[in-house]
């Protein structure tokens, strides 16, 4: 039996079991480390004993030491995250992204099956990428930040300054959640899908997928999170990738996940079952 944290910027969802079909979840907000890890703590020890726990956070993050790292969201940076549930349940804890994790649990149950090339991006709260190659996560130096890559910005379209604290008017901070609430007023939930809002998305987007694409040439790209759910975007993603590609090189196919909101629990299910090798 495996436990899995998906550890969002807003909100936490904690798993128990060993796949889809038995999966158990909670879910609750995103608050200060210390109450929202001892949650999740309490929800693990009301479960059947778990092998070992699997953790996909928000980032930035430490890999090697399963660290927060600079994050924006208050009290959370340096936060030791997978040593302070390791020392709770006494589990082994494997610890990586979300969005890598995301992409685990598209790969083994999900829009990635069969594919060895392939990336998953969140648009919520955060923007996000991970990205398979060759079968394998791809790492670095750290891990990747795709969030935070620098796009064409028409202020005479779009004057909003961005909302990155770190960059300003960075992908994320023209394109993410919290981007989209400040330049209109609302959440992107209560948008009209008819509104001009959503070609701006869009457009933000589509340049996006386009680096992406032109240096990772992945075979599909899994688009989710809560920005994502938005009927027709993906659509507009598409069509407005393929002005900017004009023919160029063939288009990855740009999908939805086929897990949902559950691709980053069930991926960090996949997280703990490494915990061996």
């Amino acid at each position: 039996m495996l436990g899995g944290i998906e550890a969002g910027g807003t909100k936490f969802i904690c798993g128990v079991g060993t796949g889809p079909d038995d999966l158990r979840t909670v879910q609750f907000p995103t608050t200060t480390p210390q109450a929202t890890v001892e949650q999740a703590v309490a929800f693990f020890r009301a479960q059947e004993p778990v092998d070992a726990v699997g953790i996909g956070s928000f980032g930035p993050v430490e890999l090697k030491t399963g660290h927060i790292a600079a994050t924006p969201k208050p009290g959370w940076r340096d936060f030791d995250f997978a040593g302070t549930v390791r020392r709770a349940l006494g589990v082994r804890v494997v610890f990586n992204t979300d969005v890598n994790a995301a992409a685990l649990g598209e790969e083994r149950w999900g829009a990635a099956q069969g594919l060895r090339d392939f990336m998953y991006v969140t648009v919520g709260t955060g923007i996000g990428a991970g990205a398979v190659a060759n079968g394998e996560l791809v790492y670095g130096l750290k891990h990747p930040e795709m969030g935070h890559v620098r796009i064409p910005h028409d202020l005479a379209r779009d004057p909003f300054p961005g909302c990155c604290p770190f960059h300003g008017d960075c992908l994320e901070g023209l394109a993410s959640g919290p981007a989209m609430q400040a330049r209109w007023g609302c959440p992107s939930s209560e948008l009209s899908p008819e509104l001009p809002a959503w070609d701006l998305e869009a457009h933000y987007l589509a340049l996006a997928v386009n680096n992406w694409a032109c240096v990772l040439s992945p075979q599909r790209i899994v688009m989710g999170g809560g920005v994502m759910r938005m009927p027709g975007l993906i659509e507009r993603i598409r069509t407005q990738w393929a002005s900017i590609l004009n023919g160029y090189m063939p288009a990855s196919e740009i999908v939805p996940p086929l897990l949902g909101g559950r691709s980053g629990v069930l991926g960090a299910l996949v997280l703990a079952e490494r915990a061996d090798s």
